[in-house]
This record gives structure tokens, C-alpha cells and sequence, in this order.
């Protein structure tokens, strides 16, 4: 019989808050989502309180999966600084546990050799620790895909251009932070769950990449109906609680707009630089421009602009068709004065592909396509190498409620 948010309720009755009240009393409790048997809840509590409710996170946890009816439980901790209130190092987490989950890789069919068991990379230096950023160690430069809307292939360039950087000699990493719409599982050809141990998880392996994404702890269909602060605190433990050591760069696949997500992200960690992912379109380009201000804003230098589905080729005659427009987000570069990184054409290779699981710089690294994403890398590397020596310190960005 299925378990309802009621059940759930009724049992985290039983559990006391730091006070000494029921913790269904407090108001610390969001809404309880229920679905396929799986739970999904956050606690959200000033930030001089986190780490006083941490064991009540734990007992919350520990109750859920106690629910009859219940295979996992994902219940997250997140600390807010109220107005007035002094800053406090909030503790942020997000677990997913259950009875009977499996937990494991899958290299979607693929073998790759020379992969670092991750469970112990995360004791090894990075290739040159001056590079290392200071958010992450052992990781060096972090760098974000970013679009203003949705739909402009941002997820299917930021994997390519992890596998352009890869290609190049250097150890990536693929983030993704797309909490309500995770795509890079697809992208990558990846199933199953990651190893966790402790409290760190060891992130997936595709084509010389390591992968992280929520999507691996959720099913494909579950939709994340979480609030601004559950959000950020799981994008704060897929970057601090992931054996992403050694790496070079970590690309993270941001979703879309200029919300809580790119400011967890602008917080948590200093990011070296943004790209900005386009369409030529007009609707696109206003949106793209909100993006780049925002970066702008926040200190994070942005590294470019991709122009994506600049045109249109036809799999039959090689004609070429600008649908969407063309040239819109080289414009817009020249306009703000960033680099143009180059136009990706809307290609049904690339459609393919990407619904395949088997991204075509890994796939088909001497196709035309494959050798635009290369190229992007390249502009990317060199727009990292002469910002290097400028790193700065993460910015702390409070939201007074």
C-alpha cells in the first residue's frame, strides 16, 4: 500500500526539535512530497540554529525510512541568515538513503580506461595546486554553462565542451546543477546510483569524464517541486560532498535564469568564468543579456557567448537555413565586449546523439559537429589561460528575508 504525506506526518510527530516541541510544530517543516514510495522534505531553520538542528535532520531522516511503505527519504537541512542576524556557517545537506537501494556505475555500454577509483581520488593532488581553486580541493578551474531561458541546448553544449576539454590532455569533471530538470544522465548515457561513503559520494564515469547529477538519486520522471533554499542546498552538496578530486577544470551545467541556483554557485565556490549559451533569436538574446549582467554583477568574469542552433542544416542536401535568425549573440558579444566563442549549427547528428546517450565529441570526434565543440573548448581554455593569476576570493551573498 502506498504511503501518504498524512503517514509521514503523523510519524514525525514523534520527533522533538531543539526545544523540546514536536517538529511538525515548529514551522521548520516544508510540505512533504511523496512519490513512487520515495520521500522528499527540507528543514529550514535560521542559520545560528543549523548546527543545534543537525541531529534533528538525522532523526527526521532516520524516522521517514522508518515509514512503512517507504524505500528512501531525502530530507535536506538548510540554514538562512534572518534580517539582522550575524553570518554563520549554516550546516547545508541533502541525503538520499533507503532499504534495498542499489547503489552503483554504469558506463552506459562503454569501457574506459585510466579512470582513478574515486573512492581514493580525492586524496591526490591536483596536476598543479596553484591552480587549485579555493572553493573545491583538489579542483582546479570551475567554470559555469549558463543560459538566460530554457531550450537553447545549453545541458548538450556543456557536455560536449567537457569532452572538447578533456580531449585536450585535461581531467574534467561534469556538473550537473540543473536541480528541476537534469539532463546530463541522458546526455551521458548513464543509469544507476553513485557509491556513497560517509558523507561523500563518489561521482559516475562517462567517456573520460567524472559525472554528478541529481538526476542519479531521483527517478527520470520525478518531478522536483522543491523551494529556493532545498535547492540550493543540494547544489551546495554536489559540489562539496562529491570526490570530485583530481580535475583540472569542473564544468557545471547551471539551469536556466538568474536565480537562487547561479547564486549558490557565485557564493559557495569562485568560479573562473561563465559561458553564456544562446539561439539567434531575439527572445533568446534579451534573456542572454540578463545572464551576462548578472554574472557581471556578481564579479564572475564571463569567458563568452555560443551562438546555438545558429542555423540549420539539412541532413539531405547540406542547405543551410538561419530559422532562428543568425548572428544575434555574436552582436550581443562585440556588444558587451566579451569573446565570441563560435555558432553550433541546429545539426540532427547532434539531436541524435545527444538522445543516445553518446555525445558526439566522444562518439564522433571527426565529424564536422564534433569539431565545432572542439574548437569552443579551445576558445574556452584560452580565455581561462589569460584570466589565470585574477582568481578571486567568492563572494558572500545574503538574501534578507
Amino acid at each position: 500500500m502506498a504511503v501518504t504525506a498524512d503517514e509521514v506526518k503523523a510519524r514525525l510527530a514523534q520527533v522533538s526539535a531543539p526545544d523540546g516541541r514536536p517538529v511538525t510544530e515548529t514551522g521548520a517543516l516544508s510540505d512533504i512530497l511523496v512519490s513512487d514510495s520515495k520521500v522528499y522534505l527540507s528543514i529550514t531553520v535560521d542559520a545560528a540554529q543549523a548546527q543545534l538542528w543537525e541531529p534533528v535532520r538525522a532523526a527526521v531522516e532516520r524516522t521517514v525510512r522508518g515509514t512503512p511503505g517507504v524505500t528512501s527519504a531525502l530530507v535536506a537541512l538548510t540554514a538562512e541568515r534572518r534580517a539582522g542576524s550575524a553570518p554563520a556557517g549554516g550546516a547545508q545537506s541533502v541525503r538520499v538513503s533507503g532499504q534495498g537501494d542499489h547503489q552503483g556505475h554504469s558506463h552506459a555500454g562503454h569501457a574506459h580506461a585510466g579512470h582513478a577509483h574515486a573512492g581514493h581520488a580525492h586524496a591526490q593532488a591536483p596536476a598543479d595546486p596553484q591552480k587549485e581553486s579555493s572553493g573545491l580541493p583538489g579542483v582546479g578551474s570551475i567554470i559555469a554553462v549558463a543560459s538566460g531561458k530554457g531550450g537553447v541546448g545549453k545541458s548538450t553544449l556543456a557536455a560536449n565542451l567537457a569532452l572538447g576539454l578533456a580531449a585536450s590532455g585535461l581531467r574534467v569533471g561534469l556538473l550537473d546543477a540543473d536541480i528541476y530538470g537534469p539532463s546530463v544522465p541522458r546526455l551521458m548515457g548513464l543509469k544507476g546510483r553513485p557509491d556513497v561513503q560517509g558523507r561523500m559520494i563518489t561521482p559516475m564515469h562517462a567517456f573520460g569524464l567524472k559525472v554528478m547529477s541529481i538526476g542519479f538519486l531521483v527517478e527520470e520522471e520525478t518531478p522536483m517541486i522543491w523551494r529556493g533554499p532545498m535547492v540550493m542546498s543540494a547544489i551546495s552538496q554536489l559540489l562539496k560532498e562529491v570526490n570530485w578530486a583530481p580535475l583540472d577544470i569542473l564544468v557545471v551545467d547551471m539551469p536556466p535564469g538568474t536565480g537562487d541556483a547561479q547564486l549558490t554557485m557565485a557564493q559557495q565556490v569562485p568560479l573562473a568564468g561563465a559561458v553564456i549559451v544562446s539561439t539567434p533569436q531575439d527572445l533568446a538574446l534579451i534573456d542572454a543579456r540578463r545572464g551576462i549582467a548578472m554574472f557581471e554583477k556578481v564579479n564572475v568574469p564571463v569567458l563568452g557567448i555560443v551562438e546555438n542552433m545558429s542555423y540549420f542544416l539539412c541532413p539531405h542536401c547540406g542547405g543551410r537555413s538561419d530559422i532562428f535568425g543568425h548572428g544575434g549573440a555574436r552582436h550581443e558579444a562585440q556588444r558587451f565586449g566579451v569573446p565570441f566563442l563560435g555558432e553550433v549549427p541546429l545539426h540532427l547528428s547532434i539531436r541524435e546523439a545527444s538522445d543516445a546517450g553518446l555525445p558526439l565529441v566522444a562518439t564522433k570526434p571527426d565529424s564536422p559537429e564534433a569539431q565545432i565543440y572542439r574548437d569552443i573548448a579551445a576558445a574556452v581554455r584560452e580565455a581561462l589561460a589569460g584570466r589565470r593569476g585574477s582568481a578571486r576570493a567568492a563572494p558572500r551573498i545574503v538574501v534578507e528575508s
